[in-house]
């Protein structure tokens, strides 16, 4: 199984087009392929886990790079 990396640029919007557009951008992902976001809306640091988490997809890393987080999601199968 080859899983793919895809990156999402979330910066700048805010609650809930952040998880709005990750849903979307997982879509047509196969199952494990990992999803990289970025996102600087203070509500994604609640939003994005409760969406993976209702979703069925795995948050694997959340870390900060400067005033943006990035968020990597597996998506679930």
């Amino acid at each position: 199984m080859n899983l793919m990396r895809y990156d999402l640029d979330a910066t700048d919007l805010l609650c809930p087009l952040p998880v709005l557009k990750a849903r979307k951008r997982l879509q047509p992902l196969s199952a494990g392929d990992l999803l990289e976001m970025r996102a600087n809306d203070p509500a994604a640091i609640v939003d994005v886990p409760h969406f993976c988490a209702e979703a069925g997809h795995a948050l694997v890393e959340t870390r900060e790079d400067g005033d943006v987080q990035v968020y990597v999601i597996r998506k679930g199968g």
